[in-house]
C-alpha cells in the first residue's frame, strides 16, 4: 500500500465504515458551526431581522455553489477509482487538475454571487426589510468563494485517498477564528451581517490553505506540486462527466429549495426567522447521514476501481443501516429539544419559535428517509454513474416539489407551512425507492459483465 493512502478494499467493514464516517460528520458539523455561528451572534446582538437576513441566502447560496461542488465529487471519485485500480499517474494528472478547476469555479462563482446577489433576491420575494441586510451578506460571502472552492476539491481528494482527519483539523482552526471574528466585527465593530460574512470569508481562506499545504506534503500518487498545475484533458473529462451531472443535481435541488424559500417568504419575515433557525438545526441531524452518502461514495469508489463488486453490495447495505439510524436518533432528539434549541437562535419573537418547531416537526422526524436517499446516490456515483442519480433527483425531489408547490400548496384550503413542509418527506421517499432499484440491475450487470463504465 502506498504511505498516505488508505486502502478501502480490504479489511472488517463496519468497523471501517464508522471510523472513516465519524471524521467526515466532525467535519461537517464544523461547516454547519460557520453558519450558525452567524445566526447566533446576529440574533443575540443584532435581532430577528438579521437572522431573517442571512437565512434567506441559504438557498441561494447553495444554488449558486452547487454546480460547482459536484465537479469536487467528480475529481474525489475519479481519483477513489484510481487508487482502487492502482493508476498512480491517472491519479497524480487528476489531482494538477482539479485543483486549478477549484481556482476557476472559484472565480466564476465570485463574479455571479457579488453582481447577481439583489436581483436573485428580489426574484425570491424577499421582503423589503431583508433584502438589503441579505445581499450585503452575499456579496462579502462570495468575495471569498475561491477560498471554499478549493477546500472543497482539496478535502474530495484526501477523503477519496482515505484520509479524513485532515479536513477536520483543517475547520478546527478555521471554526476558531470565524467565532472570534464574528463576535469582535459584530460586538466591537457593529457591522451586522457585514461582519459575520466576512468573518466566514476570512475563516474558509485558512482552512484552503492547510488543504492545500496537506495535499503539498503528502508522500503518494496525491502530492500537489504547485509547478506542474496543468487542465489533462483525460482527467477533466472524467471529472466533468461524473461531476457535472453531480452539480446539476445539487442546483436543480437547490432550485426546489429556493422555490420553497420563495414560498415561506410570503408568509413574512417571522415565519422566515423561524425556518432560518431551525433549518440550522437541522442541518446538524442531515450532516451526520450525508456524511455517510460521502463515506459509501468513496468506499464504492475504491471497490469499483478494483473490481470488488460482492463487497460493494455489503457497503451499501450497511451504509443504508448507519444513515438510517443516525436519522432516527439525531431527527428525533432535534424535535425533543425543540423549543431550546430554537432558543439559542431566537431570543426576541416567541411566534418565530413557534415556525421554527412547525419546520422541525416535518423535516426531523421522517428526515431518515433523506439519509438513505443521499446513500443510494452516493452508492451510484461511486461505482460511476452520475447521469442517472441526476435524472432520478431531478424528477423525485426536485420535480415533484415544484409540482406540489404550484398545484397543492396554491390550493387556499392546503395553503399552509405544514402543507409546504410535506412535500420533503414524499419526495424522499421516491426517490430513494427509485435509486434503490436502479443500484440494484446497475451493479448486477457490471458484476455479470465485469464491467467499469461511466454511465
Amino acid at each position: 500500500m502506498r504511505r498516505n493512502t488508505a486502502d478501502l478494499t480490504e479489511g472488517p467493514l463496519l468497523k471501517g465504515l464508522i471510523a472513516y464516517t465519524i471524521p467526515i460528520i466532525l467535519t461537517g458539523v464544523l461547516q454547519l458551526l460557520f453558519n450558525a455561528a452567524d445566526l447566533v451572534v446576529v440574533g443575540r446582538f443584532c435581532g430577528s431581522i438579521s437572522v431573517a437576513a442571512v437565512g434567506a441566502c441559504g438557498a441561494v447560496i447553495n444554488l449558486l455553489v452547487n454546480l460547482f461542488i459536484g465537479l469536487s465529487v467528480g475529481a474525489g471519485v475519479t481519483v477513489a477509482h484510481g487508487i482502487g485500480a492502482g493508476k498512480d499517474e491517472d491519479v497524480r494528472r487528476t489531482v494538477h487538475t482539479a485543483i486549478p478547476l477549484a481556482a476557476i469555479c472559484g472565480a466564476v462563482l465570485s463574479a455571479i454571487g457579488i453582481a447577481g446577489a439583489r436581483w436573485i433576491l428580489s426574484l425570491m420575494g424577499t421582503p423589503e426589510n431583508v433584502i438589503g441586510l441579505s445581499t450585503t451578506y452575499m456579496r462579502i460571502y462570495f468575495s471569498g468563494i475561491i477560498a471554499s472552492t478549493l477546500y472543497n476539491f482539496g478535502g474530495a481528494i484526501l477523503r477519496a485517498a482515505g484520509d479524513t482527519k485532515s479536513p477536520l483539523y483543517f475547520l478546527t482552526a478555521a471554526g476558531f477564528v470565524n467565532v472570534l471574528l464574528n463576535l469582535f466585527f459584530v460586538i466591537v465593530l457593529k457591522m451586522d451581517v457585514a461582519g459575520v460574512a466576512l468573518a466566514t470569508a476570512m475563516s474558509q481562506v485558512l482552512s484552503a490553505v492547510l488543504v492545500i499545504l496537506a495535499l503539498m506534503r503528502r508522500e503518494d500518487a496525491c502530492r500537489l506540486r504547485l509547478r506542474e498545475m496543468h487542465i489533462y484533458g483525460r482527467q477533466l473529462l472524467k471529472i466533468v462527466r461524473i461531476g457535472f451531472p453531480a452539480g446539476i443535481q445539487g442546483s436543480l435541488f437547490s432550485i426546489s429549495n429556493v422555490i420553497i424559500q420563495s414560498s415561506v417568504n410570503s408568509f413574512g419575515s417571522v415565519v422566515m426567522s423561524g425556518n432560518a433557525a431551525a433549518q440550522n438545526i437541522e442541518g446538524f441531524v442531515y450532516i451526520s447521514m450525508n456524511s455517510v452518502s460521502q463515506t459509501a461514495l468513496n468506499y464504492a469508489g475504491q471497490n469499483h476501481g478494483a473490481g470488488k463488486f460482492d463487497r460493494i453490495r455489503k457497503i451499501m447495505l450497511a451504509c443504508l443501516a448507519l444513515a438510517f439510524g443516525a436519522g432516527v436518533s439525531l431527527g428525533g432528539l432535534a424535535v425533543l429539544f425543540s423549543r431550546p434549541l430554537l432558543s439559542i437562535y431566537i431570543t426576541d419573537s416567541d411566534e418565530a419559535i413557534k415556525y421554527g418547531v412547525i419546520r422541525l416537526i416535518f423535516i426531523c422526524l421522517p428526515y431518515f428517509l433523506c439519509g438513505i436517499m443521499d446513500v443510494a446516490t452516493g452508492m451510484l456515483r461511486g461505482i460511476g454513474s452520475s447521469v442517472a442519480p441526476m435524472f432520478i433527483t431531478v424528477a423525485g425531489v426536485c420535480g415533484f416539489r415544484i409540482l406540489w408547490i404550484y398545484t397543492v400548496f396554491r390550493m387556499p384550503q392546503y395553503h399552509s407551512l405544514e402543507v409546504l413542509y410535506s412535500s420533503y418527506m414524499i419526495s424522499w421517499s421516491v426517490t430513494f425507492a427509485i435509486e434503490a432499484i436502479v443500484f440494484h440491475f446497475m451493479l448486477r450487470k457490471m458484476s455479470r459483465d465485469g464491467t467499469a463504465r461511466i454511465t
